[in-house]
């Protein structure tokens, strides 16, 4: 069984920084695609950004690129998430998802393809 846990999330100003975290268990992390999508209420899952099993290659929303940063470390089963220059916009429930099956890359930008989601974390920006 695969589990994600995220942490980080928290209250900031508009321009400010936070760095979420997401802890998997399960074996063989590193072979899979991991990712973030966020959701605000009402709202349909928004994907945010996806990284290769290796971290080699990173996928970005465009309302997120170049202020958010993907990045994973294979050793400790972890994926973060580094967020910049927050926006009131940015405010939603953050989830970290890996992917159903492992080595593939293809369509990262879609709900279906991951099986597996954390519980969230809340990023709150106030302006």
């Amino acid at each position: 069984q695969v589990h994600l846990v995220e942490s980080g999330g928290g209250l900031v100003q508009a321009g400010g920084s936070l760095r979420l975290s997401c802890a998997a268990s399960g074996r063989s992390f590193g072979t899979y695609m991991m990712g973030w999508f966020r959701q605000t209420p009402g709202k349909e899952r928004e994907f945010v950004a996806a990284i290769s099993p290796s971290g080699g290659t990173t996928y970005y929303a465009e309302a997120v690129k170049g202020r958010f940063t993907i990045s994973r470390d294979n050793a400790k089963n972890t994926v973060y998430l580094q967020m910049n220059s927050l926006r009131p916009e940015d405010t939603a429930v953050y989830s970290c998802v890996r992917r159903s099956e492992p080595f593939t890359t293809a369509q990262p930008m879609r709900v279906s393809e991951y099986s597996y989601w954390g519980q969230g974390t809340q990023v709150t920006v106030s302006s």
